[in-house]
């Protein structure tokens, strides 16, 4: 007999390959947990109410699979398949077996495990396989956002250290951008932590049966708390992207646009709006559909509530990406371009504007969850994971480091680094083989001091004519390099290397 036949291990197996936070498969481990436990609670409220033994018996119990009543030795007696599996309707009329021993305890295995003959209970061949099949598919979803939201985060935590570290990149448009790629992080992170807890909350040990652990509220806190930062990272997120459109639209459109006075509005727009929808879903959720991590949505109307501001923000990003097409396309014409450069310069327009007003969403916008059935379900769902996690480093790289104003500041900097540690190799190499001063012969300064007033006005033209470098000190120890690079930052530069960053 199979000690264990289709039973919680190979079943937890199968379903948590499918851990994937933003699919159905979180839903489907939640489900499958809380009709387990409801199973075992009905169980135990069953064997309270039947009358004690008066003779030898298999006592009642639950194996964590089946429930069984009292038993007579050498018996096998049998139960109907668990209702808290998924393919119960295809088993419901189906039996598990077990057996009661001579000696009034029920048969276990070589290492004391239960025993029970579950075959009628698996599921079939072809359900299997296509479980199977259901079960490889979202574990390779599942690596390709982790891989995804990964690289998006180290692109947009550089883009932010960037633009936070040179203030002549501290402006109004550079201040929505930084917004926009911390909602970015925000949800990348808890998307990435909830996946964490999901693996750890469902697969620590399943052979041990430790579920008075996995299904305590006190373990589910910490993966709700991760749930409820990673609705609010994703609503601020879509919220930050129609801020961005409507920012665009300003600078098109409004004749006199004052960009301080709306930054407050803003702020309001992208961190505050999430919060009027995220405190009443938490709240319905809590009273109503207070299960393991939150994932599962029984109630769609409760989702609707998270759904509407995202379906809102992205139809007004849509709007906004068509009326600022409109714009392009009259002033490309009233340049009088030629038809190639016309069109090359409106694609190019157009792709660049679709990631950083998350127009993409469009296409599968009206296409909700409830209705992705077969094939659609699964383009719909490698769309949205494939975007949605990649989508960060493509804001990254088209605002941050393809934009000319940072690349020339990332080039000043590296001149000036550069030209700071050559001025303090040269001045090293120079004291570090010319003699000293004390012996007579001067310093190289001195030298090119007295060579320039020997040359006359025919040597040193007027075109020609330079002046000469300050004298460095005759002593290598009377300036460090740190110094020698303060006075290089501190001397003005070239008129054309601080041309406006913003």
């Amino acid at each position: 007999w199979p000690s264990e036949g289709m039973s919680q291990p190979r079943l937890l197996a199968l379903l948590l390959l499918l851990l994937c936070c933003q699919g159905p498969s979180a839903q489907i481990t939640d489900s499958l947990f809380e009709n387990w436990k409801a199973y075992k609670e009905e169980c135990h409220r069953n064997m309270s109410r039947m009358p004690a033994p008066t003779e030898l018996v298999c006592n009642r119990t639950f194996d964590k699979f089946s429930c069984w009543p009292d038993a007579l030795p050498n018996t096998t007696i049998n139960v109907s398949c668990p209702w808290f599996l998924p393919w119960y309707q295809k088993v419901k009329h189906r039996y598990v077996f077990k057996t009661c021993g001579p000696d009034g305890e029920w048969v276990t295995g070589p290492k004391g495990q239960s025993l029970r003959d579950a075959t009628q209970c698996q599921i079939d061949a072809e359900d299997l396989e296509a479980q199977e099949k259901f079960a490889k598919t979202y574990g390779s979803f599942k690596v390709m956002y982790t891989v995804g939201y990964s690289v998006s985060l180290c692109a947009l935590l550089l883009a932010l250290a960037v633009l936070l570290g040179f203030s002549k990149l501290h402006c109004m448009r550079n201040y929505i951008h930084m917004n926009l790629f911390a909602s970015f992080i925000l949800k990348g992170v808890s998307v990435l932590v909830i996946d964490a807890l999901l693996k750890t909350h469902y697969s620590d040990k399943i052979d041990d049966y430790n579920v008075r652990i996995w299904l305590s509220d006190e373990a589910a806190a910490g993966c709700r708390a991760a749930t409820v930062f990673m609705q609010y990272g994703t609503v601020a997120n879509y919220c930050w992207l129609l801020v961005e459109g409507i920012y665009l639209h300003n600078l098109l459109v409004v004749a006199v646009f004052s960009e301080r006075s709306y930054f407050t509005l803003y702020l309001c727009i992208g961190w505050g709006a999430p919060m009027l929808f995220l405190i009443p879903w938490v709240v319905v959720k809590f009273l109503y559909e207070n299960i393991q991590c939150w994932s599962t949505n029984n109630n769609m109307g409760f989702w609707w509530i998270l759904r509407f501001p995202v379906f809102l923000a992205i139809l007004i990003n849509f709007f906004i990406f068509i009326r600022i097409i409109q714009i392009l396309v009259s002033k490309l014409r009233a340049h009088q371009m030629r038809y190639t450069d016309y069109k090359f310069r409106l694609a190019k327009s157009t792709l660049t504007l679709i990631p950083l007003l998350g127009i993409h969403e469009v296409v599968f916008a009206f296409v909700t969850d409830e209705h992705a059935q077969g094939t659609l379900r699964y383009v719909k769902l490698f769309f949205d994971l494939f975007l949605s996690s990649f989508q960060g480093m493509l804001v990254a790289i088209l605002y941050c480091f393809i934009n000319k104003e940072v690349q020339s500041e990332l080039l000043k900097r590296w001149q000036r680094w550069k030209l700071g540690k050559d001025l303090a190799e040269e001045y090293k190499h120079t004291y570090s083989h010319a003699p000293s001063a004390r012996n007579g012969t001067g310093s190289a300064c001195e030298k090119h001091q007295l060579v320039s007033a020997g040359q006359g006005p025919s040597q040193r033209g007027a075109g020609l004519q330079q002046e000469p470098p300050r004298c460095l000190p005759s002593s290598p120890t009377q300036v460090s390099e740190a110094e020698l690079r303060g006075l290089w930052a501190a001397a003005p530069p070239h008129r054309h290397m601080f041309s406006s960053g913003c």
